[in-house]
């Protein structure tokens, strides 16, 4: 009886601990909101809290339990209770992390009823530790998606109880055994230091008698606090750099010698004036127009860039080159690529809703390999937020206009 009561004083502890999550929900859900675009490392902490669904195979259970000589008559059970987890993790980059987390998953129950005259009542408990890889991939700013594989080591504990004819004589069960665990979840950043998620896991674990092995399934929500992490700097757009044209001025006329006899020579007629092309480079911060790591525009780059259009009505060019540059965070042909998408993507966007024509638009991705921060402004190799923030100038959309009419 001692064993039962201690599960009712966990279960009643489990609930309480759930509505204090609930209030932490209510009070951090009004925090501001802030640009989420984070590439450092950082570590987190987390609670989490939701419904378990044990899925045990009690007829053996029970049949084991009450040995030879029994039949059950009737079997019913209760396999849904609370579950909770506080874990710990390190967002390795942007898409995987390790987590290592103390599960709760609270218990099952089930009552035998037998011939001769008598019943069983029995009880399952199961916590443990889990170490787990963490894929996420971003949705947009602020949803993700994830997906867990891991390993779990869990304590299985089976209490059980009989009346009438039943005599229990192995009372309680204990098991701790490794196996593996799996989820899916969704996740919605409201701020740099506050994630929820919502997640469907599936943990593989053993009763605590027959070592016969289940499935408890949990849904639950997670509140998780990470560490460290910058908000996206605001966004800027580079001054437009203006370069007057060059004027070339008609030599002197020439008048020939009058004496003798005077003869007037006409002057010849005065060569053009020779204008030079007309050269205009506008500059747009990568992350004006682009989300962090992506190439397509989000609502602030098309207004942006409809503003930049309005400002060219009545303005034709000769032609007009789409440079997209990144800054020295990560390999070479990763960020050429990532500059030739975004060129191509701001091309399209003045073609399609600026009404420019595609004819005099050319791109070209030009990479880290022609930065505004110069040797020294920036030190370091390792991506945190000081030396992010610090290359944002390096990361922008050039458009160069030439021969204007």
């Amino acid at each position: 009886m001692y064993q039962v009561k201690s599960v009712f004083r966990s279960q009643f502890n489990r609930r309480f601990k759930l509505a204090r999550l609930v209030s932490a929900v209510a009070a951090l859900a009004a925090l501001p909101a802030a640009a989420l675009a984070q590439t450092a490392p950082y570590p987190y902490v987390g609670l989490s809290a939701g419904r378990s669904h044990s899925q045990f195979d009690e007829q053996q259970l029970a049949a084991r339990l009450l040995g030879a000589g029994r039949t059950i008559t009737s079997l019913s059970r209760d396999d849904k209770d609370t579950a909770y987890k506080i874990f710990g993790g390190y967002q390795m980059s942007r898409n995987f992390g390790l987590e290592l987390g103390y599960f709760d998953l609270g218990k099952s129950s089930f009552n035998a009823s037998t011939l001769p005259v008598g019943s069983l009542a029995g009880e399952i408990a199961v916590q443990g530790v889990n170490l787990d890889l963490v894929a996420t991939l971003p949705l947009s700013e602020r949803w993700a998606a994830s997906a867990r594989l891991g390993a779990q080591y869990a304590r299985t504990r089976t209490y059980a109880s009989g009346a009438g004819s039943i005599i229990v004589t192995d009372p309680e069960g204990r098991r701790r055994e490794g196996n593996a665990k799996v989820g899916l979840g969704l996740q919605y950043a409201f701020s740099p230091n506050f994630i929820m998620r919502a997640e469907a896991e599936r943990y593989r674990v053993s009763d605590g008698h027959t070592g016969g092995r289940g499935n408890i399934n949990v849904a639950s929500l997670s509140l998780v606090f990470p560490f460290g992490r910058a908000p996206e700097p605001a966004p800027r757009v580079a001054a437009v750099a203006y370069v007057a044209p060059a004027y070339v001025a008609p030599p002197a006329p020439m008048v020939a010698q009058s004496p003798p006899p005077p003869v007037v020579i006409p002057a010849p007629a005065p060569p053009p004036v020779v204008v030079a092309p007309t050269s205009r480079r506008v500059s747009f911060s990568a992350e004006t127009l682009f989300g962090f790591d992506q190439s397509v525009i989000r609502p602030e780059g098309r207004a942006t860039l409809d503003n930049f259009t309005k400002e060219l009505a009545g303005t034709r060019f000769d032609a007009i080159v789409v440079e997209g540059h990144t800054d020295r965070l990560g390999s070479d042909a990763y960020n050429l690529a990532l500059s030739t998408r975004r060129a191509a993507a701001v091309k399209s966007y003045l073609v399609e809703s600026g009404r420019l024509d595609a004819a005099t638009i050319s791109t070209m991705g030009k990479g880290e390999s022609q930065p505004v921060t110069k040797a020294g402004d920036c030190k370091g190799t390792r991506a945190n937020a000081q030396l992010i923030q610090c290359l944002q100038p390096d990361r922008r959309v050039d458009v160069v206009m030439t021969g204007m009419r």
